[in-house]
């Protein structure tokens, strides 16, 4: 049979009919095979950069477009074209393992640039906005249970809305490292985003007040992590700015071990979403160090923990990291980047089948950005999901494209990561 369906693979494909042979010829997964497959979704709100993410190093126009962010020898190479920010080195050592790979070039189909919409589509999945009131990840449960037990635990405050919905879902917040409160100056830039006055100032004040907390950060996260004191930020205990930050990344690799083990417990959650706040970087960006590279360090020890927590459980594991949308391929006046188009998602797991970029690169040209502006996407973000939830989690095309995410058939599944 496996020689049959190569063959009829082959044909289908040299006919134009590409990935989607892929979910009609998928032999149906045995219950066992799946019963302890894990998914983590991150959501990296605020239009995460995805050029100091995984900086094209190896492309041409990379260093002229980016100016003071660009990322040279400090960048942590993955092939001849792209790296890893340096703030990224526990996923970097899975990418050197084969259990992490990038999107370079990947969006939701929203093209407006303002965070509410494009959130909105990133964690509904519908094609429009406001195209319905569920998240697509809450709608991925409900289409499993009907197959198997599938359990669900949202980190955070408040469940986001990628887990919202008629299925049942755990919920369990850490405290205020994960705080609600970030998301308020996102919003702000958002409706004064085409103020000339305000616009730029608020920007200003908000990169001036980012840099404050992420100074002070360590300390507030010492006062919700048990096990930590307060010596670490006095004279000889690594205080200072940097020890705050090492404070704050120990904070997060404990989130991530937390929820890993939720996870690895008999009966505990398959399925799991956390936000992290942050990344709306109009001023003051940082290049190798700053403002971002703090959100990046404290990502990449989440991860860290997620990986170091799991232990063989990683081997039955995925983890898509996201973001709404990309930032402008050019440097803005005030040292950082406006709200762009594609950007980056990460794939991580131990289930990862390792490999090379996912999608295409599009390349900084001028020619070739969208709108003269952004780096152009040339993959669909729910292409990706519906890949990672049909090979990792067993769903079939038709729970995919007619509840978990309607009207996409144009963003055909990616094949390849299991």
């Amino acid at each position: 049979m496996t020689a049959h369906l190569t063959r009829r693979r082959a044909l289908l494909a040299a006919a134009g009919l590409g990935l989607s042979v892929d979910l009609l010829a998928r032999p149906a997964f045995a219950a066992g095979d799946l019963a302890n497959r894990k998914l983590v979704v991150v959501i990296c709100r605020g239009g995460l950069d995805g050029l100091s993410l995984t900086p094209p190093v190896g492309d041409p126009d990379y260093q002229g477009l980016r100016k003071g962010l660009a990322l040279g020898d400090d960048a942590l190479a993955l092939d001849g074209t792209f790296a890893l920010h340096p703030a990224l080195n526990a996923v970097h050592r899975l990418a050197k393992t084969g259990q992490a790979r990038i999107a370079p070039a990947v969006a939701t189909p929203d093209r407006a640039r303002s965070h509410f919409e494009a959130q909105d589509v990133l964690e509904t999945g519908a094609a429009v906005v406001y195209g319905t009131s569920s998240g697509w990840l809450n709608r991925a449960v409900g289409s499993l249970k009907a197959q198997r037990t599938v359990d669900a635990l949202s980190v955070g405050p408040t469940a986001p809305l990628i887990l919202r919905g008629p299925a049942p879902a755990s919920s369990w917040s850490p405290g205020r490292g994960i705080d609600a409160q970030a998301r308020l100056p996102t919003l702000l830039q958002d409706l004064y985003r085409d103020d000339p006055v305000l616009g730029p100032a608020l920007a200003r004040g908000l990169a001036t007040e980012t840099m404050a907390q992420a100074a002070m950060s360590g300390l507030a996260d010492n006062a919700e992590t048990p096990g930590m004191t307060m010596a670490a930020a006095q004279p000889g205990g690594g205080g200072g700015v940097e020890g705050y930050l090492r404070q704050g990344q120990e904070a997060a690799r404990k989130l991530g071990g937390t929820l890993a083990g939720f996870m690895r417990e008999p009966g505990g959650p398959q399925i799991a979403a956390l936000s992290l706040d942050g990344f709306d970087t109009h001023a003051n960006q940082g290049a190798a160090k700053g403002q971002l590279a703090n959100r990046l360090g404290y990502l990449d020890a989440v991860l860290d923990g997620l990986h170091a927590g799991l232990g063989s459980e990683w081997s039955n594991t995925m983890v898509v990291v996201a973001t709404e949308f990309g930032r402008t391929a050019r440097v803005n006046g005030t040292g950082g980047t406006d709200h762009g188009t594609a950007s980056t998602a990460l794939v991580l797991g131990g289930a990862l089948k390792p490999g090379g970029i996912v999608g295409d690169w599009p390349g900084l040209n001028t020619a070739a950005l969208y709108e003269n502006r952004d780096l152009a996407p040339t993959l669909d973000m729910r292409g990706l999901f519906k890949g990672v939830l049909a090979d990792h989690m067993g769903l079939d095309r038709r729970a995919l494209e007619a509840t978990i995410f309607p009207d996409s058939a144009a963003a055909r599944p990616v094949t390849g990561l299991v």
